[in-house]
């Protein structure tokens, strides 16, 4: 179980991590910059398990890596949006961060505490005492995410060869 952080739609890479940063390779540093100029104390005050929700189209923008890294290194369990640009939905899956697709997220308010079965596809409102449905991944989406991202699914692979 962890908190929703509440965003809105279109909230693209360089609001997830400014350009600026984009000279560091190191996961644990870029987390220190996620959302910092849009909610300055996110990235103090994000706790493991959290969970990042937005509206539509997020991770709009370009196409770089460092926005679903740096994201990951903060410790969220998921982000959880109406919709997202497919160049970070992509990116997303294949370093391990979950990305889950609900077109209820306005129902949920910052703050709310979150908890998701995978295997039932739903998200539980715990506050609000609701459950709200996601939209199932394919099953070669959740083996890449089940192995960590698509390097460690390329080594599993490699292995069972």
């Amino acid at each position: 179980m962890g908190k929703a952080w509440k965003f809105g739609d279109d909230i693209d890479t360089d609001v997830i991590i400014q350009g600026k940063y984009l000279v560091i390779n190191e996961p644990e540093e870029l987390a220190k910059h996620v959302f910092e100029n849009l909610r300055p104390e996110f990235a103090r005050e994000v706790k493991k398990g959290d969970f990042v929700v937005a509206g539509e189209n997020f991770g709009c923008g370009s196409s770089r890596e460092h926005a679903p890294l740096a994201l990951k290194a903060t410790g969220i369990e998921a982000v959880i949006a109406k919709s997202y640009a497919r160049i970070f939905f992509r990116n997303a899956i294949n370093i391990g961060l979950k990305v889950l697709e609900c077109k209820d997220v306005d129902r949920i308010d910052d703050g709310d505490e979150l908890e998701v079965d995978y295997e039932k596809g739903v998200v539980y409102n715990k506050t609000k005492g609701e459950e709200y449905s996601i939209n199932p991944l394919p099953d070669f989406l959740k083996e890449i995410l089940d192995k960590g991202g698509l390097v460690e699914f390329a080594k599993s692979l490699r292995e069972k060869a």
